[in-house]
């Protein structure tokens, strides 16, 4: 973990500052399963990729969550997703080679927020890469210039940046930042 964020700009997401995250099977499965267990309302979620973003929220709290072969299972009943977060050998008919293995797993995590032109925030989230830094998912947290159905907020509502609070503060050891709430506005989509 580190205090301070680097900044970095990301094909399809644009200028960030980025949290590392250690991305071990432990802090993964707990990080996940917290949020998609306590926070689900809260969270938008999917892949970003270039020429694809999946903005999904999820319609309940998941029915299950599980975990076998180094993926964790989110089912909502009539959906789920599998995260590769761990050790995985595949089956015993059909194993996965150690290189597989490799590609399939999470090897990069970050918390990050997304900087405007004029270096203020405007966007808030988690992002998983696989072993071959190809996105497995991205999760965003409420964002306060957008409604709960994501429309533009006629005013910044700042009580939506609790859960990224929340998990800066138990993930990282970071006390909120007046930074976070030094926008105006959401600059670009």
């Amino acid at each position: 973990m580190r205090a301070a964020p680097r900044e970095v700009d990301e094909i399809g997401l644009g200028r960030l500052e980025v949290w590392d995250l250690e991305p071990s099977e432990e802090i993964l499965r707990r990080l996940l399963t917290d949020l998609f267990e306590h926070r689900w309302r809260e969270l938008t979620f999917g892949p970003l990729i270039q020429g694809s973003a999946w903005e999904i929220t999820a319609p309940g709290p998941p029915k299950r969550i599980g975990y076998l072969d180094g993926y964790l299972t989110v089912d909502f009943g009539h959906f789920h997703f599998h995260l590769c977060i761990g050790e995985h050998r595949g089956s015993p008919g059909t194993p996965a080679s150690p290189e597989l293995a490799r590609h399939r797993r999470t090897s990069r995590a970050y918390f990050y927020r997304r900087l405007n032109a004029d270096g203020t925030p405007d966007s808030w989230g988690l992002r998983l890469l696989n072993g071959r830094g190809e996105e497995q998912m991205t999760v965003l947290f409420p964002n306060p210039f957008l409604t709960d159905d994501q429309k533009l907020a006629p005013a910044p509502r700042w009580e939506r940046l609790g859960l990224w609070d929340d998990i800066r503060q138990r993930y990282l050891g970071l006390e909120p930042d007046p930074r976070d709430r030094s926008g105006r506005r959401m600059l670009h989509g």
